[in-house]
């Protein structure tokens, strides 16, 4: 027995007094977890002198952590093997929850980026919330979203040290309260360098005593520990009321003045009160705009509390602080009422006002005065503008992918990229292949090593070593195996979960991602209802059995988003009852989807749907783990696709619709209404929303549906040209169709190369670029 099997049964004894055979999955998991930790601790504990970077985001969409660990420790086999001994299967462990501290790509990128600075020896911590409960848990009820709380802390959390001594006292206008941090070891490949993610709990300053027979006083004890504990109690909390944001903001604050503090507690220990050195030891990069207050918060610590001079603090400020845009939609770059702002935090406001100050006056030297000065002014028409003050007061600005960097430049950011060019930089997005490969995919992960060796595991450029291989037969039809025994896993855990039968010789075609508008999960369905009505038309001819399949979550107050989902599940109802088609058609809403569920829906996709607007999509990641996992993209000229198609090829793709330039042309003279009256196949999907095909169970969701395609609500009828881009997505979708039922093998070619082109798309590349080209921090 070796000292980590040996540590494991010793835990389970001290804990709950049973052997490895009695215990439950619960009592397994937080024993195998903290034996894990215990073998990690010693790299954990050793001192990391140079710079560090500190990573600041409101999500880490970490999912389930124990597999990923014990792949980077070395220990996932001796693992399953201890026990299988014990008459276990290390799958049991899928029945502990995700840690869904994120709610789509902002998180999930972050949490690749802690794995692969660890594996590449990158000195960098995340810094986050936790939340008491993550993501909410998503279930159908008669084709509806239904949520619920995701507690997900509720198998225990054995991954997080509490560290008492190191929290800090965050005040805000009316509350004060302690932060305690909660630290996760952030294991590399191989386990030689671990780095931390600290994430702060809010509690009141005074524990609530149970024993408080002073019925006041207990009351308002009871209070300010529900108002203490709600600032991180739920990821982004409905913001619809000014309850909500202020919670919001307060939230934002919370953790990045929790952080900041942090960071120069450790600092000062070396530095004392010299804070001239502070950029040459930290560098934070501020992952959108959510912890941008933390810029304000760090020049109210220098300037307020350490007397600094307001000039030498911004300069010190704007060294530290670099910032990452993830969308181009101004209603997506966060804005605070002033006035709420002030109140939330009346001792951060004045530091808002001084930096705007200040870059009025650098405009001025510039030339740029009176109106010429408003968009850029941090502090404009009552509203404190937060994605200015980080591209003002910090010293670099990335978008996440070629295409979305240049829309910065030349239109969302224009203005900024004119004055401060040398700010400007890309770094597309990447993924880490432990956990989208070797973890979700090691039968794939297999046949890969044993064509060029395992070395992709940490350079996932290795990959190009398949194309040697592309015209081999014999490779592509071992290929087309692992892709249908991936499927067939794939179907029965679909058939567990959702009660749905799929065949696993369809063609898999898979949307999953975040439900938004701009995304276009709409005109996925509206392409799968066309394919039914052509089917039993006749005018579809000769199509191959496909199922579609989705996952998406709608935030509970997005009513437009949960009436796609809906319609999607009214389709599929529709589909499944039809005995003409649905041996040909099929259509599954997966319930609940997280990381654990997009493990298993990856590998076994063969067409990856990327059909968002064109100059939408910053960059996307889910387009990157399909990829590697050897599926085409089915998708537009948008985000990382354009890099995708550079990498693989278009030939080995399938790209459809306007581009970003006709999108950008077509604002002023596009009228859907005249297509819908104009053309008949679209008037007749669209007339399901009204004339009783589908069933909206008379909450007027599909009334509102049609409405959002066809005239001007709140916003342009149709925003996202969905009309427009249907007949050149459909000519497309059925292009793709024929090519799979025809020739098989040049189909299989095709997802072959893209996962042997995949190499670019590992976040170990990313985060390199950031280490070295914004940060200056030297791998370990």
């Amino acid at each position: 027995m070796s000292r980590y099997t040996s540590s494991i049964e010793s835990i389970l004894a001290l804990e709950t007094g049973k052997k490895p055979g009695q215990a439950t999955t619960a009592e397994l998991y937080n024993a195998v977890s903290k034996a894990a930790v215990e073998a990690a601790d010693p790299a954990w504990k050793e001192e990391k002198p140079g710079k560090r970077a500190c990573y600041f985001s409101a999500e880490f969409l970490i999912g389930r952590m124990i597999y990923s660990n014990l792949l980077n420790l070395g220990l996932l086999r001796e693992t399953a093997d201890w026990l299988k001994e014990k008459g276990t299967d290390i799958t049991v462990f899928e029945d502990i929850e995700d840690a869904a501290l994120g709610n789509g790509g902002l998180g999930r990128l972050a949490a690749c980026f802690l794995d692969s600075a660890a594996t590449q020896g990158v000195a960098l911590d995340g810094y986050g919330i936790r939340y008491r409960y993550g993501l909410f848990k998503q279930t159908f009820e008669d084709g509806f979203q239904r949520e619920t709380a995701d507690d997900w802390q509720r198998f225990g959390d054995p991954w997080s040290v509490r560290r008492e001594t190191e929290k800090v006292q965050v005040r805000f206008g009316d509350q004060t309260v302690w932060a305690v941090p909660y630290d996760m070891p952030v294991i590399g490949y191989g386990g030689k360098t671990v780095n931390t993610l600290r994430l702060w709990q809010a509690e009141p300053l005074q524990p609530f005593d149970f024993t408080l027979f002073n019925e006041q006083k207990y009351d308002e004890a009871y209070r300010e520990k529900n108002e203490a504990e709600a600032i991180s109690s739920v990821l982004y909390p409905n913001d619809d009321t000014e309850a909500g944001k202020r919670l919001r903001l307060k939230q934002q604050y919370f953790f990045s003045s929790a952080s900041i503090r942090s960071i120069l507690k450790a600092y000062k220990r070396t530095h004392g009160s010299d804070f001239s050195h502070l950029p040459e030891e930290y560098a934070i990069q501020l992952n959108d705009t959510h912890p941008t207050v933390s810029i304000a918060e760090l020049l109210r610590i220098l300037a307020g509390e350490e007397a600094l001079p307001f000039e030498k603090a911004f300069s010190i400020a704007e060294r530290v602080f670099a910032y990452t845009n993830h969308t181009i939609m101004a209603e997506a770059l966060e804005k605070w009422d002033a006035r709420l702002f002030m109140s939330v935090l009346p001792d951060v406001y004045p530091y808002i006002v001084m930096v705007n100050d200040r870059l009025r006056r650098d405009l001025l030297a510039r030339g740029i005065e009176g109106a010429a000065q408003e968009p850029y002014r941090i502090l404009s028409g009552g509203l404190v503008h937060m994605a200015r003050l980080a591209i003002y007061a910090g010293h670099s600005i990335n978008g996440v992918a070629g295409i979305h960097t240049e829309i910065l430049k030349n239109t969302a950011l224009r203005e900024w990229y004119a004055l401060w060019p040398e700010r400007f930089n890309n770094k597309t997005n990447g993924i880490t292949q432990r956990r989208w490969l070797a973890l979700a995919n090691p039968e794939l992960a297999a046949f890969i090593t044993e064509k060029v060796g395992d070395g992709w595991l940490t350079d996932l450029s290795k990959l190009k070593g398949l194309e040697a291989y592309q015209d081999d037969s014999a490779v592509l039809d071992a290929f087309a195996a692992v892709k249908l025994e991936k499927k067939q896993q794939l179907a029965a855990h679909i058939q567990k979960a959702e009660g749905v039968s799929l065949d696993p010789s369809f063609l898999f075609d898979i949307q999953v991602k975040r439900l938004h508008e701009y995304k276009r999960q709409m005109l996925n369905a509206l392409s799968i209802l066309d394919l039914y009505f052509g089917m039993k038309d006749g005018r579809i001819r000769d199509f191959y059995p496909t199922a579609f399949i989705f996952g998406a979550k709608a935030a509970p107050s997005y009513f437009r988003a949960k009436a796609v989902i809906k319609f999607i599940n009214e389709i599929a109802r529709l589909v499944d009852g039809d005995s003409a088609v649905r041996d040909r058609l099929k259509v599954v809403f997966v319930q609940n989807y997280n990381v654990s569920y997009a493990e298993k829906l990856t590998p076994a996709a063969d067409v990856s749907e990327q059909i968002s607007t064109a100059g939408t999509e910053a960059s996307g990641t889910g387009n990157m783990k399909f990829m590697l996992n050897g599926a085409v993209t089915l998708g537009t000229y948008d985000g990382a696709n354009v890099e995708i198609v550079g990498q693989a090829g278009e030939e080995n793709n399938y790209i459809f619709g306007a581009r970003v330039e006709e999108i950008a042309a077509l604002e002023t003279s596009y009228d859907p209404k005249a297509i819908y009256r104009s053309d008949a196949r679209i008037k007749r999907l669209l007339d399901t929303l009204l004339d009783g095909t589908l069933d909206d169970g008379k909450t007027g969701m599909f009334e509102e549906l049609f409405a959002s395609l066809t005239e001007k609500t709140w916003n342009r009828a149709d925003q996202y040209y969905v009309l427009h881009d249907f007949h050149a997505y459909m000519d497309t979708k059925l292009r793709v169709n024929r090519d799979y039922a025809q020739n098989r093998a040049a189909f299989t070619k095709k997802c072959f190369l893209n996962t042997a082109n995949a190499g670019m798309f590992s976040s170990d590349r990313t985060i390199l670029q950031y280490a070295q080209e914004i940060w200056g921090v030297p791998m370990v």
